[in-house]
């Protein structure tokens, strides 16, 4: 396996995560909500933080940057675009670009919406996207500061994935977008299987993300409003993706 990765709960329902090239030993961590959790987790290992890979400015997930910098010397990686909000960057990166990590590369996607200037980190080969708060497990970010249609646009990017892809999404809220899945698709049998895995995952405790791409394209509410059932589902079989998104986000937004 090309990357060993760790999944480090902060805060309250956030997740960090501890990303490691098995061939160079190099290690970065994707947000960092709260330096604790993270650095203890480098500890159990004895890993040494290399980078801190930034997806969007919002405090529950850059919190903790300073003191894991100041702990480890990692160099901190974010978008250029919101440079002004974040930490500042060792390394500024825009759409498109790439990012090394030991051996491995990963791909800057600019997935704005939930706020400007978001990103998330592909990495192609191992077949792991750290995607924020963009695409979630079952859900997707609120539009904070971008629009409706940016926020569809960012989606979008990620149906051109292999669908073996897995998401690694900010934060523990897979069990409370399946209730507001099944209001749009209450027909759909994956989505009632999806939700009594989810279910019986969390009575144990176990996490619910990653979640993979091919799981998201058949249960996303957000990832299907291209879809006709969906469509069909809203009343909505003239409208654009785009706008059967848009009512499907603001339906979640007074769920």
């Amino acid at each position: 396996m090309p990357l060993e990765i760790v999944t480090v709960p902060c805060l309250a329902d956030n997740y960090a995560y501890l990303i490691r090239d098995v061939e160079t030993g190099k290690v970065a961590v994707a947000d960092a909500p709260e330096a604790a959790p993270i650095l203890k987790a480098l500890g159990e290992r004895s890993w040494q933080l290399d980078q801190v890979l930034i997806t969007h400015h919002h405090y529950d997930h850059i919190d903790g940057v300073e003191e894991v910098r100041k702990a480890t010397g990692a160099q901190v990686v974010g978008h250029s675009v919101d440079a002004g909000r974040l930490p500042p960057l060792d390394v500024a990166l825009d759409d498109g670009d790439t990012h090394q990590l030991g051996t491995e590369t990963c791909e800057v996607f600019d997935v704005s919406g939930h706020t400007i200037g978001h990103v998330a980190f592909v990495f192609h080969d191992a077949l792991a996207a750290f995607t924020g708060d963009s695409l979630m497990a079952w859900g997707c970010g609120r539009v904070f500061e971008g629009t409706m249609d940016m926020m569809w646009t960012s989606l979008s990017k990620f149906h051109a994935l292999p669908r073996a892809m897995q998401i690694y999404s900010g934060h523990e809220y897979t069990a409370s977008n399946a209730k507001f899945a099944l209001t749009i698709e209450p027909d759909n049998p994956s989505l009632h299987q999806r939700s009594e895995q989810v279910t019986a995952a969390r009575a144990k405790g176990e996490f619910t993300v990653p979640s993979g791409l091919g799981l998201e394209l058949a249960t996303n509410p957000f990832m299907r409003a291209g879809h006709i059932k969906v469509k069909t589902a809203l009343g909505m079989t003239d409208a654009s993706d785009a706008e059967v998104f848009a009512e499907i986000r603001t339906r979640k937004d007074n769920f």
